[in-house]
């Protein structure tokens, strides 16, 4: 009797085990409906896209490269600096995915809607 009820409880807790583990990987490699995020490289690049950390640290191919751009001075003009979200479908290697390493990346954060990228973003009409 003891001995069916140790086996029923470690059953359940297998199976609670099973189902976590389930849902983490389904809502890892969904990444439709992550939020969208930055993602800043010890190598100065920037990325805006959606993160999945399963199976690798990626970020999706619907993702955009952010880009400082700045005009040079003129005679009574002061050099100005800009921003331009640039996909990454347009980049000479358009990748699919983008395969970060944990170990460049500095920082990384979800991107407000509010914020410039995130309208830019909702221009798009990626958002």
């Amino acid at each position: 009797m003891f001995r069916t009820k140790k086996s029923l409880v470690i059953t359940g807790i297998l199976v609670i085990l099973v189902l976590a583990l389930g849902y983490c990987v389904y809502s890892e490699m969904n990444i439709a409906k992550k939020p969208w995020s930055v993602v800043y490289l010890t190598s100065g690049e920037i990325y805006v896209g959606k993160i999945s950390h399963f199976p690798k640290f990626q970020v999706s191919g619907d993702a955009y490269i952010l880009q400082v751009v700045k005009t040079p001075a003129e005679e009574g003009v002061e050099a100005q600096t800009s921003f331009q979200l640039t996909p990454i479908q347009d980049a000479l290697w358009a990748p699919e995915k983008l395969y970060l390493n944990r170990k460049q990346v500095v920082f990384y954060g979800p991107v407000l809607e509010t914020s410039k990228v995130g309208e830019a973003i909702k221009e798009a009409g990626k958002w």
